[in-house]
């Protein structure tokens, strides 16, 4: 198919910088293409028939990366104020 449609997985490395020329980074395109990788991660981790707790658990492992990376900068501040 044409190289806007097809999935970055898809792409060869040569053809990557053509592949995200094509992209939409409004506001708008940034909005769906979000929405799109939720309903695919929806789909296949969530949503299903014999699912188990894998699909929960990966995004609470995310978030609870990303809540630690957040307060990390935080911590590290105060701990130099506090012994220097």
């Amino acid at each position: 198919g044409p190289l806007s449609e097809r999935p970055l997985m898809e792409v060869r490395l040569g053809e990557l910088h053509t592949w995200i020329s094509t992209c939409d980074f409004s506001p708008q395109g940034l909005l769906g293409t979000v929405q799109k990788a939720w309903n695919s991660y929806y789909a296949k981790y969530i949503n299903v028939r014999r699912g188990g707790p894998s699909g929960i658990s990966m995004l609470l492992a995310g978030y609870c990366l990303l809540s630690y990376s957040w307060n990390y900068q935080h911590l590290k501040r105060y701990r130099w104020r506090k012994y220097h």
